[in-house]
């Protein structure tokens, strides 16, 4: 069930964003790409603040991270994309082949990266550890890929180098979790912890992680 929905994600996505051109499909990518991003490493203060000073009762702790995380990402996407199109408002032509090569190529980066996210984001929502053939440690693609923990791995990646703020600044998800009966025996704590959350109930709060040993990520 979850494969299918995620390919149809994929492909509305894609469809979508090809019908703007290739101008429009690279801007909607940019604006797509920096929103997730963003919307990953502000979605925990807001969901905190959330729960301080909106509704702070145990079964609304979770409910916060994924409303705070879609929340962002939505916002962001509307913000950047109300920007670009004051930007370049007017129609820019290019030569046929760029335009098909560029505005699929365009539109199906961006569809995979709003599917990853999407995916990424079911971790966070108040739901059993398992459902609708969703589970933390499957490929959840058909078995073949796993998008969220690509998604993941990125952010971990851009939060170490390109956007690391100073020598010892924020690092996405620093800790991780050996799970050594596992394909991928090295994991980033995000995923396990909330899959931990959710397994205890919706009030849970996430459990520490095992160990805090930094390594390089490796999807």
């Amino acid at each position: 069930m979850i494969d299918i929905l995620l390919l149809a994600i994929l492909g509305i996505v894609t469809w979508c964003v090809a019908s703007e051109g290739a101008w429009g499909a690279g801007f909607i990518f940019v604006s797509v790409l920096l929103a997730a991003l963003l919307a990953m490493n502000f979605f925990e203060p807001l969901a905190t603040f959330m729960g301080n000073n909106v509704i702070g009762s145990g079964a609304w702790q979770q409910r916060w991270d994924s409303i705070a995380l879609v929340g962002l990402f939505v916002g962001f996407v509307f913000l950047f994309r109300e920007v670009t199109v004051r930007i370049a408002p007017a129609y820019m032509q290019v030569h046929p082949l760029v335009h098909e090569i560029g505005r699929w190529g365009f539109a199906a980066l961006t569809g995979y990266i709003t599917m990853a996210f999407l995916l990424t984001a079911l971790h966070t929502t108040p739901l059993p550890r398992e459902f609708a053939g969703f589970t933390p440690e499957r490929k959840n693609l058909f078995g073949v890929v796993a998008p969220d923990r690509q998604w993941l791995g990125f952010t971990q990646y851009v939060s170490e180098k390109s956007m690391r703020n100073g020598a010892l600044g924020h690092i996405f998800d620093g800790p991780e979790y050996m799970l050594p009966q596992h394909e991928n025996q090295i994991w980033p704590s995000f995923p396990i912890r909330y899959a931990s959350r959710r397994a205890s109930g919706a009030g849970a709060a996430a459990p520490p992680p095992v160990s805090k040993e930094k390594a390089d990520r490796s999807f």
